[in-house]
């Protein structure tokens, strides 16, 4: 990891680049820094904290925010007085570690690779570049990102919700959108940034959590959540927590005297002409190219469109236009979190295709310490606790909590840490673990479900088993909720603390079993998403049996005419269903069916009735890209007169050059047909951009046509935004209706007549049409039998459910399952692509492993107590849990999660789960009274 690095030069070719890297001096030993700040302390420059954007100062020497990675301090060349004007060196004086050096110089790095990927991210639009909203001149108006920064706990401003001018409490917060983004303003973007209108919601969501009372308002001017839950999210907003949302482009403010109150005027929905004040205006700043990827992808030799990000095709949506050189997150075009993190695993896995030969040649092994023997040993518990910057040490007495613990029964050594997750405290926690001959371990600090890993490897690498260690979470249980109370979050944490302790002298050492990996893959769902998972797997070198319950592939695409990109959907699935059937390690099974899912990660055993004849097919990991469908609809008289007609069906004509689509002289596009209503509470988020392209093919094949889009909130998201220009400038009449007041359907020899509410107009219109066109929702299938064979869940709208929705949007909690396409959520085919890539680069971290550990902290049942009653078979979530030819329940450890439900429902006590025993949970609770 090479940070203050910056790439010089590139050459060479895919597969064998050599790339000359220039590493910027640190002026402090990365090996020597304990990060404990004494440093920054001492040091008396004060300079604007740019991470912060300027809302407070930090000192020349610093850390750049208190997660970084590493986490070691730096000292800012254009800001260091000694640098400067050679006087102070107060730092190297204090450091305790003597990890100052000034002699620190650049260094020059080579590198030789086979791939390369762009992944630098976007720099935020500068709303000063329009002063219209008086950003830089009005104090209280901020950006959306300095808001965020207002609203994190370690922030600024601790959480707190306050006025820039006067510090006073925020009572009222307008949010404006769009800044930066679909404008033709100087600086501005024309594209839409994507992001904008979720956070925005969710800005003001939390917003109003930290303000009771708070008055909440969004002006927009389309809204959209076109992404997976997000549509709920925008309903939850809207009508629980109160957010006002109000359709305005807003295109100045003004500041009311010198009271630093912030007027907006605007017209709303009625026609009426409104001013509002607010206490605090965030103006929702949209996502630009960087201007330095910019400049490297043009040293590369990469082709940019016109925003100059890079250039990419629908079905190779992570690949530029040099060989072996990919792309992903936002410099890739403006997206969220979910994506970003799904386009870099594709391009983890298209790299991992390029470099299949070489896999493995680097591979160096880890050493790890002789697991010490704690058997028949009185426990010897150090404790760990930390401070975490000022997250938990802000409210939390930490010195307080370390002396107390000091005191402990078994307690041998206690510690306090300004960062305990950090690498280098890591590395001193092992080192303490070995040297005082600690035999558990206790680390009061944040919560254990993102830490407890990374503490566990510690223990491993101290020589000591990683189960004997327990975590007090002081940070969520103690300083978070109590922010307020810092005497009543020390005592808690004190009791949080003791309680761990309890427990940790009684944990014993847990063991994993070693399991062999399948190397094979089973795929299930023939269309582009399954095809491209299929076709990648066997690119890096793995076996995929590809199961599709139709004759042919293709799947739904079969029935699309161009991409967003203009591109021709027939001729690209034709090519990628041509590679698949070639492939020399994918196996087909057409109609064919699943019928039965046996084992788990590693070691599946899947019955297949492939034609009326079963087969056992044996794999490591599975796939599911079973795809979605178009919703068939019951209104707007479609089914009733042929002259209405949905949106594939009119690809299909396209396709075809139908006859019939040369007498239409008007057409009428309806949106959100069987979608976001109370049914289908969900954007399906392809419609919007599928009707513009169609709307503008049928453009181009009769320009004197009438064509008319009738929407509800428009949303043609990220580069798509053109489309939409396009489409207004080629005489495509955009018209937005009242939902609320219905739209009606009728028929006349003269035509199809739409009768309703003009939300501009604010009154009843007609428009006629000679084929009105549904934009009907993409719907998942009534019957999941997939969903319960694989274990795995679906969401309220049917769609499958992923692991975690930003860190894991392609893996399930069932290991070695993974999901891919429409099955996962309504998306584009260039976005069901990436993620296909990105479930075979997920999928393939198992089939690379040599073998897999399972067991730990897993239910094991008494057969001594066990009455057979089937109790624990039927609660079991995973299907770990089953009757042995004795009538006795016996746990399979790779498939059971160690959640203990088996144990709180077992009336005969047989269940134990491993590291939570009866022992050790009552252990706490006395300790806890």
């Amino acid at each position: 990891m090479l940070t203050l690095s910056e790439v010089v030069s590139v050459s060479g070719e895919q597969g064998n680049f050599d790339v000359q890297i220039l590493q910027h001096p640190r002026y402090i030993d990365v090996d020597k820094c304990i990060a404990c700040g004494a440093c920054a302390e001492k040091c008396p420059k004060k300079v604007e904290d740019e991470y912060n954007f300027g809302l407070n100062k930090r000192k020349a020497a610093y850390v750049k925010y208190s997660q970084a990675v590493p986490l070691k301090y730096a000292i800012d060349p254009e800001n260091c007085i000694y640098l400067t004007k050679g006087k102070c060196r107060a730092c190297e004086k204090i450091c305790p570690a003597g990890a100052v050096n000034f002699e620190d110089r650049e260094k020059e790095v080579s590198l030789h690779v086979g791939s390369i990927v762009l992944s630098t991210g976007f720099e935020p639009y500068d709303p000063k570049a329009f002063n219209g909203y008086g950003y830089g001149r009005f104090p209280n108006v901020l950006t959306s990102l300095e808001f965020e920064r207002m609203l994190s706990a370690s922030g600024p401003f601790g959480g707190h919700v306050a006025r820039l001018s006067d510090h006073k409490d925020a009572k009222k917060i307008a949010w404006i959108q769009c800044v930066g983004s679909r404008d033709t303003h100087e600086g501005a973007q024309s594209y839409c940034s994507s992001v904008c209108c979720t956070y925005a919601i969710k800005e003001a969501m939390v917003a109003k959590d930290h303000v009771k009372g708070l008055d909440a308002a969004v002006f927009y001017i389309d809204i959209r959540t076109h992404g997976k839950d997000f549509e709920r999210y925008y309903n939850r907003a809207r009508e629980r927590s109160g957010v006002r949302f109000i359709k305005s482009r807003i295109s100045s403010i003004r500041e009311v005297g010198d009271s630093g109150d912030l007027l907006i005027w605007y017209t709303d929905e009625q026609g009426k002409r409104v001013e509002e004040t607010f206490d605090l205006v965030v103006l929702s700043v949209g996502l630009c190219a960087n201007q330095d990827s910019m400049a490297l992808a043009g040293n590369l030799g990469v082709d940019l469109d016109h925003y100059g990000y890079p250039v990419s095709s629908s079905f190779e949506p992570v690949k530029t236009s040099q060989p072996g050189i990919y792309v992903c997150g936002a410099y890739q075009g403006p997206k969220d979190i979910p994506s970003s993190v799904m386009d870099a695993s594709a391009t983890a896995g298209v790299a991992g295709s390029l470099l299949a030969p070489a896999r493995g040649k680097l591979t160096r092994t880890k050493d790890v310490p002789l697991e010490t023997n704690v058997k028949g040993t009185a426990p010897k518990i150090g404790v760990f606790v930390c401070n975490c910057g000022t997250n938990i040490a802000g409210t939390v007495n930490v010195p307080e909590v370390a002396e107390y613990a000091r005191h402990l029964p078994y307690v041998a050594y206690v510690e306090e840490n300004l960062f305990s997750c950090s690498q280098d405290t890591q590395d001193k926690m092992a080192k303490i673990i070995q040297e005082q001959g600690l035999t558990r371990v206790v680390v009061a600090a944040c919560t254990p479900r993102t830490h407890e890993p990374l503490f566990q490897e510690t223990l491993t690498n101290a020589g000591l088993n990683k189960y004997l260690f327990e975590m007090a979470n002081i940070r969520n249980q103690c300083s978070w909720v109590h922010a307020t109370e810092p005497e009543r979050a020390t005592e808690k944490a004190k009791d949080l603390v003791r309680m761990a302790v309890v427990k940790a002298a009684q944990l014993e050492p847990l063991y994993q079993q070693d399991l062999g990996v399948n190397k094979a893959a089973l795929v299930i769902g023939g269309g582009v998403a399954g095809l491209t998972a299929a076709k990648n797997l066997s690119d890096q070198g793995y076996t995929a049996y590809l199961v599709e319950r139709e004759n042919v592939l293709g799947g739904g695409a079969r029935n699309l005419f161009r991409t967003w990109k203009g591109e021709n959907v027939r001729d690209h699935l034709d090519r990628l269903v041509r590679e698949v059937e070639k492939a020399e390690r994918v196996e087909l099974f057409l109609n064919a069916e699943i019928k039965q899912v046996d084992g788990f990660v590693g070691n599946f055993k899947t019955t297949v009735n492939v034609a009326g004849e079963e087969r056992i097919i044996e794999h490591g990991v599975a796939i599911l890209a079973t795809g979605a469908e178009e919703y068939r609809p019951t209104e707007h008289l479609y089914g009733k007169d042929d002259r209405v007609v949905t949106g594939l069906e009119l690809d299909r004509l396209l396709l075809e050059e139908h006859p019939r689509l040369k007498a239409v002289k008007s057409a009428a596009f309806l949106q959100c047909v069987g979608c976001r209503n109370e049914e289908r509470p969900y954007c399906s988020k392809v419609c919007c951009t599928h009707s513009i392209v169609n709307a503008l093919e049928l453009k181009k094949t009769r320009p004197e046509m009438d064509v008319y889009v009738i929407y509800r909130d428009l949303r043609t998201y990220g580069l798509r935004e053109d489309l939409y220009r396009q489409a207004r400038e080629a005489g495509i009449l955009f018209l937005r209706y009242n939902y609320e007041k219905g739209l009606d359907v009728d028929a006349g020899d003269a035509g199809l007549r739409l009768h309703f509410t003009d939300t501009v107009l604010n009154r009843k219109v007609e428009v006629s049409a000679d084929l009105l066109v549904l934009a009907a929702a993409i719907v998942p299938p009534e019957e999941n039998t997939l969903a319960q064979l694989f274990k795995v869940p679906i969401n309220d709208d049917r769609f499958y459910v992923e692991a975690h929705v930003k860190l894991k949007p392609v893996d399930f909690a069932t290991d070695g399952v993974f999901v891919c396409g429409l099955a996962h959520a309504p998306k584009s085919l260039d976005e069901s692509v990436a993620q296909a890539q990105a479930a075979a680069a997920r999928a393939v971290t198992v089939l690379s492993k040599a073998q897999l550990r399972v067991g730990g902290v897993v239910s094991h049942i008494n057969p001594l107590l066990c009455t057979g009653c089937k109790v624990c078979v039927t609660v079991c979530p995973y299907k770990a849990i089953q009757l042995n030819d004795k009538g006795k329940a016996e746990v399979n450890e790779a498939l059971c999660k160690g959640c203990g439900l088996c144990v709180s429902s077992c009336r005969s006590g047989a269940p134990e789960l491993k590291g939570f025993t009866d022992g050790e949970v009552f252990g706490q609770i006395e300790a806890a009274l």
